[in-house]
């Protein structure tokens, strides 16, 4: 790209209002688009060129806001927006739905001998840790050991829990049985991503004013992003995984239906498509994903300092939550 002019477009300014919660789920429907986890990373790579350029001051004559609006839901797609590094495919949020699918569609078809609930639950927490640790807040690093010891302590949660559920229900009526899988995803959650950024939690994270100026490191509000992930991750889940059992039992008593099992499988995995489809950037939109908190809740060595530097110029400190 030789020749630039210069751009008055902030390409990082929201496209949509980030303090509703309409506004973020357009913004989230848009970097969740799994069509974009189909791009090759040398369109991707492009993208973050544009949006570098533009960040500089500078993009290629001709360029028009629509492609940079583009540029930017690509690069919001696929790289860190700490690290501005590529994040892997199967950890993108772009890939959650149909990654999801697949595994959500296992485990509420396969949940009820116990090698396959501890196959599918293994599948799962492996998908999970890894988008995790892709969606971290990456200021804040983690040892191999200490993404192991998470792995194992999350995937023991789910099958310990999974299991467990799975024969004390074994004289529960069907659809309890069918809602195990969705508690053990759901306590797993509650381990397996405070645990893969426990060093968030361990040392705090980056806290800045509302002009991105860093003002310290906070563990309170490492705690307060992880717990709102937590919550979006098990939102995410909760309709697909309490809901179409409910959808599916009804349909498996209908005559027609007795006489083509073959179609449940398919009827499944269309319905569980489409709650993935909405609940995945529903899920991620409940907060912003700048997280703010009142100086007044931060640990008071913090709030020392940031008074004794800015008075009562800094009411709220804000910082990314991760996803």
């Amino acid at each position: 790209m030789a020749s630039q002019s210069k751009t008055p477009f902030n390409v990082d300014a929201p496209r949509w209002d980030q303090t509703t919660f309409v506004g973020r789920l357009k913004h989230f429907f848009n970097i969740t688009d799994p069509r974009t986890a189909l791009l090759s990373n040398s369109e991707l790579e492009r993208a973050k060129e544009l949006v570098m350029l533009c960040r500089a001051g500078s993009t290629p004559p001709g360029t028009t806001v629509e492609q940079l609006h583009y540029a930017k839901k690509l690069y919001d797609s696929a790289f860190h927006p700490d690290t501005s590094d590529r994040n892997n495919i199967i950890g993108r949020m772009s890939f959650q739905v149909p990654g999801g699918l697949v595994i959500t569609a296992g485990m509420l078809q396969f949940y009820r001998s116990i090698p396959a609930v501890v196959l599918w639950q293994w599948i799962n927490q492996s998908f999970n840790a890894l988008v995790n640790y892709t969606n971290r807040n990456a200021a804040s690093p983690i040892t191999s050991t200490q993404i192991g010891m998470a792995y194992v302590t999350a995937t023991s949660a789910a099958l310990v829990t999974a299991v467990g559920l799975n024969l004390s229900t074994k004289s529960a009526p069907p659809l309890v049985a069918r809602w195990v899988p969705f508690v053990a995803v759901a306590a797993a959650n509650c381990v397996n991503i405070p645990m893969m950024r426990q060093q968030e939690i361990i040392k705090g994270i980056v806290v800045t004013d509302e002009n991105g100026n860093e003002l310290g490191h906070s563990r309170k509000a490492a705690v307060k992003g992880i717990a709102q992930v937590v919550v979006s991750r098990i939102t995410i889940a909760a309709p697909g995984m309490i809901i179409l059992p409910i959808v599916m039992q009804r349909l498996e008593k209908y005559a027609f239906m007795q006489r083509k099992r073959f179609l449940l499988g398919p009827i499944q995995l269309v319905l569980l498509g489409c709650f993935l489809t909405f609940m995945v950037p529903a899920g991620c939109a409940l907060y912003p994903q700048t997280c703010s908190m009142e100086v007044s809740h931060l640990e008071p060595e913090l709030q020392k300092s940031i008074v004794d530097k800015h008075g009562d110029a800094v009411a709220r400190v804000f910082f990314n939550k991760g996803l």
